[in-house]
């Protein structure tokens, strides 16, 4: 994203030695990838995962053990295991790398490097969105007992769209060679990187991004621990900088989807019945490509929501502005104060359901359709949502309003386990 005028200190990405999976020691490259962790949330899909090759990385970013602590320990044995077997080896160098993701619809390239941090007081890396205190606990502690970053949060920054200079051409340029892996994902995404080694491409690069600052698209937990581990280190070292693809979204915009609720514990007869005299309620007909169309149309006229669980499907929209006034803070910007989000956690969540925002209430889920099969086998509800415009979440972030966590999924998001940072290589 472009700042409102110059600035003093930009983006400062620099080389690492990346760990990458040796090819002849794995079944396929994309056998061993993952989404990001908190992508990966129905039991069948990570047991999908780690039953695609013994050494996936979902068994880095989500091992299974009965306690946290030993969750965090078997990674880490896990991860030496695997650079003793040779199983994943570091490049020889420190390189910046060049990603490239592209189906039959979507191209999108950026760049993969450590990015030194900041606090987003600084106005370089700007969070959208509010972060949970457990989540960051236990990614930062996943981090401190392996030593590494395992997967690159998502970074957008909006260039001057030039094709002659700067890090856009250095990627033109880089593309044209031969990649240093290759590989389809059963998602249907090609994936390619680059090594970008040369002294003059790295300082046109570091000249270009000196001039932005970015917005973290998918990724807020893992960059909050980022900064909480900075926090730790009494000098300075690797523990600076954190691993980060930066995608020019001038180049190459990417696609904002929703994120859903799972509210374990209310079935949907209860959550509709406590919504009376709160919000108006229409049953819908499906099927659910039908069913989302309606809730995109109710969206477009103010607040909307789409109930799944039972079943059917529930258009619940036009609140109460009796009950806006009351829930909803008044010392927010009206984009803020008007976001789905928003309303949901404060009118919603707090005030009509009384639902705790917690792991064992309610799930964030980024598919639409497993939310709404986890909802029918639970006997839970589905809080369906309609995306946010990216450009409502930019200018919340430019003015350093955060919005409701999990409000946003940004995406196509960068597959993990093709790039890892070492903490103890750098």
């Amino acid at each position: 994203m472009n700042t409102s005028g110059p600035v003093d200190q930009g983006l400062r990405l620099i080389p690492f030695r990346g760990l990458r999976y040796v090819p002849e020691r794995v079944g396929s490259l994309a056998a061993v990838t993952s989404p990001p962790y908190d992508v990966v949330v129905r039991p069948d899909g990570l047991h999908h995962l780690e039953s695609a090759d013994p050494h996936n990385i979902v068994r880095l970013i989500l091992p299974q053990a009965d306690t946290a602590r030993d969750r965090h320990r078997q990674a880490a044995a896990t991860l030496d295991r695997w650079l003793a077997e040779g199983v994943i080896a570091p490049d020889p160098d420190p390189v910046l790398y060049v990603y490239e993701q592209r189906n039959d619809e979507i191209l999108q390239r950026g760049l993969i490097g450590a990015l030194a941090l900041s606090p987003a007081a600084e106005g370089i890396v700007l969070p959208h969105e509010d972060v949970m205190d457990d989540v960051v606990a236990d990614r930062a502690e996943l981090m401190r007992t392996t030593g590494a970053h395992l997967e690159p949060l998502l970074l957008t920054y909006r260039g001057d769209g030039g094709t002659t200079t700067g890090a856009g051409a250095v990627i033109d340029r880089t593309v044209l060679r031969e990649p240093l892996l290759a590989t389809t994902t059963e998602d249907g995404f090609r994936h390619r990187l680059w090594a970008v080694t040369d002294p003059s491409d790295r300082r046109e690069i570091e000249t270009d991004l000196a001039r932005h600052q970015a917005l973290i698209a998918d990724g807020h937990h893992r960059w909050a621990t980022y900064l909480r581990l900075q926090q730790e280190q009494t000098a300075p070292g690797p523990w600076d900088y954190g691993l980060v693809l930066l995608v020019d979204t001038a180049r190459h915009p990417l696609q904002v989807r929703a994120i859903h609720r799972l509210l374990r514990n209310l079935p949907v007869s209860r959550a509709l019945k406590a919504l009376t005299g709160h919000f108006r309620v229409q049953r819908v007909e499906g099927p659910l490509p039908r069913a989302l169309d309606v809730l995109a149309e109710a969206a477009a006229a103010g607040n909307a929501f789409l109930l799944a669980g039972d079943g059917g499907f529930h258009l619940v929209d036009r609140p109460d502005p009796a009950l806006l006034a009351r829930t909803v803070r008044a010392d927010r910007p009206d984009a803020w104060r008007t976001l789905d989000a928003t309303v949901l956690h404060s009118a919603l969540l707090d005030e009509v359901w009384r639902i705790p925002d917690a792991p064992e209430h309610i799930g964030y889920i980024h598919d639409t359709a497993a939310a709404v099969e986890q909802a029918e086998r639970l006997d839970a509800t589905a809080v369906l949502m309609h995306p946010v415009r990216e450009e409502v979440v930019r200018d919340l972030a430019r003015q350093g309003v955060t919005m409701p966590r999990k409000s946003t999924s940004f995406g196509p998001k960068p597959a993990t386990g093709l790039v890892m940072r070492s903490l103890t290589l750098d």
